[in-house]
């Protein structure tokens, strides 16, 4: 079915094993500025729900979600619609779930958690359930759960933290970045959402 709808060495190491302790992490900018303004793609396995304001579609089965250079992999996500039937929020599980994408330099970020939640509309995401953050040449955080504000370079993290944080001059070759792993099965569905602004495309 296709539905048209739009981390030489290691120079610190901070640990910490307090729960419900929030952590200021420093990290760039995670989002390359142009992507929110790219249409939403999506495959999986089957969807469920309405192409309506205000309503949610369930997408169920080796899910994938791109949107310029983010894309974002897990089992199962819930893609929430404003009220001008574009997609402000996606919540994705998975064992992990994980989301990566470059910045404006086309360094690689990534992140790994049980439950990504991801704010479109104001580029925020929420890593929770054994969170990992790892940015290409910079280091990597681990939390129970980890907030990132992709807008103003703003992230924290909360319960069992560790850090690994890497000098400038540390070669950027060295930290290889994670990816999202092994192909999955070809899908079965898939819909394509425009960017805000763009032109609704046509329906098949």
């Amino acid at each position: 079915m296709t539905c048209k709808v739009s981390s030489s060495r290691i120079s610190g190491s901070i640990k910490a094993g307090l729960i419900a302790v929030g952590f200021l992490i420093l990290l760039p900018a995670w989002a390359k500025q142009g992507d929110r303004n790219q249409p939403i793609h999506s495959e999986q396995d089957s969807i469920s729900g309405f192409y309506a304001p205000n309503s949610i579609t369930t997408l169920t089965g080796h899910v994938v979600v791109t949107q310029g250079t983010m894309k974002v992999t897990g089992d199962l996500a819930k893609l929430y619609m404003d009220e001008s039937q574009h997609v402000s929020r996606i919540v994705v599980t998975g064992n992990p779930a994980h989301i990566e994408q470059l910045d404006d330099n086309d360094r690689l970020m990534t992140g790994d958690a049980m439950q990504l939640d991801y704010d479109d509309a104001n580029g925020i995401a929420v890593l929770t359930g054994d969170a990992v953050v790892h940015q290409q040449g910079r280091g990597e955080a681990h939390a129970d759960k980890v907030t990132y504000n992709t807008q103003t370079e703003y992230a924290v993290g909360v319960g069992n933290v560790h850090m690994i944080m890497l000098p400038k001059s540390y070669s950027r070759a060295v930290l290889s970045p994670v990816t999202s792993g092994a192909d999955v099965a070809p899908r079965s569905a898939t819909i394509t959402i425009p960017a805000k602004g763009a032109a609704s495309a046509t329906k098949p």
